[in-house]
């Protein structure tokens, strides 16, 4: 679905074809006056008294070529909650067979700033569909005509735009199959991303040999395809400030290698790269709005595939950290490709802090289903700042418990450490455990796991199912809140 939003700046026409205007809660229309005619005024006056008083968004036919368009707003609304209103505006105007609307927005709330950014912004999140591979594809064009002064500013413009253009990046590396989007590709088309003026580098098997990423290696040394460590830039400040440091898993598919996942529901296992996904859209967008910060973002590209020269149970690795890992489950491979990724990033860049995201452990979907990221960190202000950002756009993050008790679980015998707690329970816990282990400077580090939020079946308030893109407008918030 292609959205088109113009700004007018002429006066808006009460005779515009299918206008979209706003009443408060109760459905009062006297505001709106100078909006509609008067017979029009007075028709969906009359029809307003049967309304469903559930519904905050009614149409009525004032013809049959003209369709008005109300959508009520209650006192206080939180721009999640206008943009949500977006959403469900969106869910009626795709339906309809027009494709011209017009809104006023002189008739919106001017209590609440960017009123009509945040109510287009959810208009086209909801509007993203991934439709590369089929045939028949949905050609809908919809224009929306914005009259009014209460607009969103330029600049404004643009940082809607560019969430939007980072959210809708990162949903389509997730929607990508395993045999398009396999870690030679993803390498190749973060490069590409160079021309919005950021500074990538791509570390071949070669590289990562000479670096002694063996954790990261070792998942991916079952596949025909490469691996690859990615570091991608931004440097918004002149000075050499410490950067912000993003870190995501990005497994193209994950077979389990020899520790072989069942069948059933494999082939969602493509979006085991989303957390890497988040890190790149995230990267575009603070490029395409010219953020006023520094940051990096890194991911571990890999195939888990169970090949002949797949990594064994039973194989002990060092990682890029030295500290050696016994694998005792190939399945449990995401943190093998975060902890040499962590390392590298604190080592290399010496971050103010580092998220990494991932698609961790089903574990954390038994804890949380989808509806909370798991968060786990070793700073409680980098916690609470992530945990308002989350509230503040609707992705929200639970502080889940790190506790050196925890240790005792993944301890092994013949290594430093084990990659799974074969006991059993604590499963997201001890990953996150495991992870912290790789900070070895004391960073402030939080680790989403993001398991539950990546995909969504049944779709979201924002999202029409399948990839949801989520954390690139929670980071965003984080850094745009405190960093900026």
């Amino acid at each position: 679905m292609n959205i088109k939003i113009n700004y007018k700046k002429q006066v808006f026409d009460k005779n515009n074809e299918n206008p979209i205007l706003f009443v408060d809660e109760n459905f009062n229309i006297s505001s709106l006056k100078n909006s509609i005619s008067k017979s029009d005024y007075f028709y969906i006056f009359d029809l307003l008294k049967n309304r469903d008083p559930k519904k905050k968004i009614v149409t009525f036919d004032i013809n049959s070529k003209r369709k008005i368009i109300l959508v009520s707003l209650k006192k206080n609304l939180t721009n999640s909650e206008v943009e949500n209103l977006g959403a469900d505006c969106y869910k009626i105007i795709k339906e309809l067979k027009k494709s011209n609307f017009f809104i006023n927005s002189d008739t919106a709330t001017k209590k609440l700033k960017n009123f009509v950014g945040h109510f287009l912004h959810g208009i086209k999140l909801k509007s993203y569909l991934f439709e590369k591979y089929k045939s028949k594809k949905t050609n809908k064009n919809i224009v929306l005509n914005i009259f009014g002064k209460n607009i969103p500013t330029i600049n404004d413009q643009t940082k809607f735009n560019a969430i939007e253009e980072g959210t809708f990046y990162a949903r389509d590396l997730v929607s990508e199959p395993g045999n398009v989007l396999h870690p030679d590709e993803y390498a190749k088309r973060i490069n590409s991303l160079k021309k919005f003026g950021l500074k990538i580098n791509i570390y071949d098997e070669k590289k990562l040999k000479k670096l002694g990423m063996n954790t990261l290696l070792g998942v991916g040394q079952g596949s025909i395809r490469g691996s690859y460590l990615v570091t991608i830039e931004w440097n918004g400040l002149k000075n050499k400030s410490r950067p912000l440091a993003f870190v995501g898993k990005g497994v193209c598919f994950d077979t389990g290698g020899i520790s072989l996942k069942p069948a059933k529901f494999m082939e969602d296992m493509t979006y085991d790269m989303a957390g890497s996904a988040v890190v790149v859209g995230l990267m575009k967008n603070l490029a395409l709005r010219k953020a006023k910060i520094n940051a990096v973002g890194v991911v571990g590209l890999v195939e888990n595939m169970p090949g002949s020269n797949a990594q064994r149970p039973g194989d002990i690795v060092k990682s890029y950290s030295g500290k050696t890992v016994e694998i005792l489950n190939t399945d449990a491979e995401g943190r093998l490709v975060l902890a040499d990724a962590i390392t590298y990033t604190e080592k290399k860049f010496k971050p103010k802090f580092i998220v990494d995201l991932a698609t961790l452990t089903g574990a954390i979907i038994v804890s949380l289903g989808s509806e909370y990221a798991g968060l786990f960190s070793n700073d409680d202000k980098l916690s609470k700042q992530l945990i308002d950002a989350g509230k503040n756009v609707e992705e929200k993050v639970w502080r889940m418990p790190l506790n050196k008790n925890y240790d005792k679980l993944i301890n092994s015998k013949n290594a430093d450490m084990q990659n799974i707690n074969y006991v059993g329970g604590a499963g997201s816990t001890t990953a996150a455990q495991f992870l912290q282990r790789f900070i070895l400077n004391k960073t402030p580090w939080a680790h989403l796991d993001i398991a539950g939020m990546a995909f969504s079946k049944y779709g979201g308030a924002l999202n029409s199912g399948g990839a949801t893109g989520y954390g690139v407008r929670l980071l965003n918030k984080l850094i745009e809140d405190n960093y900026e």
